[in-house]
C-alpha cells in the first residue's frame, strides 16, 4: 500500500480482513555519552516511525555495528538500554544482526500492524485541521552542546528524558479520536517534516511561533550557534517553502529547522475535535501543544 512512492514514516502492507504490516527501520550513531541512554533513545526512534502511521509495534530486529575494541560493558550497556526500551514498548526483539565498524550504530528493524481504516498519513491534513506537537523542540542543538562538552548535566538530564520517551501514547489518542493525519518529528526539524504534511495534502500551514515549546536550554545552545549541519541543510531545502514573521530573530527561526532525534509526533486533529483531544491528553499525563493550523495556499507561514 506504502512504499518507495510514498513520503510516509513506513512501509505499509496489506493483509486480509483491513489489517496492514508496517515496517521500518533506523539506526544511527550515538548522541549522548550514556550508553545505556543511547540504547534505548535508538530504540524509542526506532519505534516512532511504526507510531505514527498509526500502528502498534510487536517484533523487532536489532542492527549494530560495533567497534571490536569497544569495552564489552560498554556494548553490553548498549544493548541493554536498547532491549528494555524495546520490551517497554511491548515488543519483542526476534533476532538481528552485528557487525565490527569503527564507530557504533544501533538501532531496529520493526513490525508493527494496524487497521488501514486507522492509518496515519503525512497526505491526510485537511484545511481547518489544528496541528499538535507532543514533544518539545531543540533536542539537535542540545546533542551538538553535549558533543562540543558546553552542555551542563541538567540539560543532558532534560533532553535525554525527551528522547527516551515513547510516541506510544499519543499514538493511542490518535486512534482514540479517529485521526488520519500524523508525522514525528525527527531529520528534517519541524518545517522540514510539516512541509512534507502540508505539500502531500495540497495546502498551506500557519505555525504560531509563541506556541512552540523548545527544552528549556534550546535558547541558550542557539544563540552560541551550536547547530548540528543538518540544520543549515534543512534550510537549504526547505527554507522556499517558509516565510518567517521579520520580528522572529535568526537563531530562533534555526530552531525550527534543527534535527530532531526521536522527537514527538505532528499530529493534525479537526477543529471539532481539538478541545476534547487537548482535555484527554491532559487527563492521560500526556504533553500536547497545539501550534497551528492547516490552511489554504502552497507555504508554510510562521507568525511572530
Amino acid at each position: 500500500m506504502i512504499g518507495l512512492d510514498n513520503p510516509d514514516d513506513a512501509a505499509v502492507w496489506q493483509l486480509e480482513n483491513g489489517r496492514v504490516l508496517v515496517v521500518t527501520t533506523d539506526f544511527f550513531t550515538p548522541v549522548v555519552d550514556d550508553a545505556y541512554d543511547y540504547g534505548a533513545i535508538a530504540a524509542a526512534n526506532s519505534l516512532s516511525d511504526v507510531y505514527a502511521m498509526g500502528a502498534v509495534p510487536f517484533a523487532a530486529l536489532t542492527v549494530a555495528a560495533l567497534p571490536p575494541d569497544l569495552p564489552m560493558a560498554i556494548s553490553r550497556e548498549i544493548i541493554h538500554g536498547l532491549a528494555e526500551k524495546t520490551a517497554e514498548s511491548g515488543t519483542v526483539i526476534v533476532g538481528g544482526h552485528t557487525i565490527q565498524d569503527k564507530e557504533p550504530k544501533i538501532g531496529l528493524v520493526a513490525l508493527g500492524f494496524g487497521e488501514e481504516k486507522s492509518l496515519l498519513r503525512k497526505d491526510g491534513l485537511r484545511v481547518g485541521d489544528r496541528l499538535v506537537l507532543t514533544k518539545p523542540l531543540g533536542f539537535g542543538v542540545t546533542t551538538t552542546a553535549l558533543k562540543q562538552q558546553a552542555a551542563t548535566p541538567g540539560d543532558v538530564e532534560e533532553v535525554v528524558g525527551w528522547m527516551k520517551r515513547l510516541n506510544r501514547d499519543p499514538a493511542k489518542l490518535a486512534l482514540e479520536f479517529e485521526l488520519r493525519a500524523a508525522t514525528d518529528v525527527t531529520g528534517f526539524g519541524l518545517l522540514g517534516h510539516s512541509w512534507e504534511m502540508a505539500e502531500g495534502a495540497g495546502l498551506g500551514l500557519r505555525i504560531e511561533f509563541n506556541r512552540l515549546p523548545f527544552i528549556s536550554c534550546a535558547g541558550k545552545h542557539a544563540q552560541e550557534g551550536r547547530f548540528p549541519g543538518g540544520a543549515s541543510d534543512n534550510r537549504l531545502y526547505f527554507g522556499g517553502h517558509v516565510q518567517f514573521d521579520e520580528a522572529i530573530p535568526e537563531e530562533s527561526l534555526m530552531l525550527l529547522f534543527d534535527p530532531q532525534t526521536s522527537g514527538g509526533l505532528l499530529i493534525g486533529v479537526p477543529e471539532e475535535k481539538i478541545a476534547a483531544f487537548m482535555a484527554r491528553a491532559e487527563e492521560m499525563g500526556q504533553p500536547a501543544w497545539e501550534i497551528g493550523a492547516a490552511v489554504e495556499g502552497d507555504r508554510i507561514t510562521v507568525a511572530a
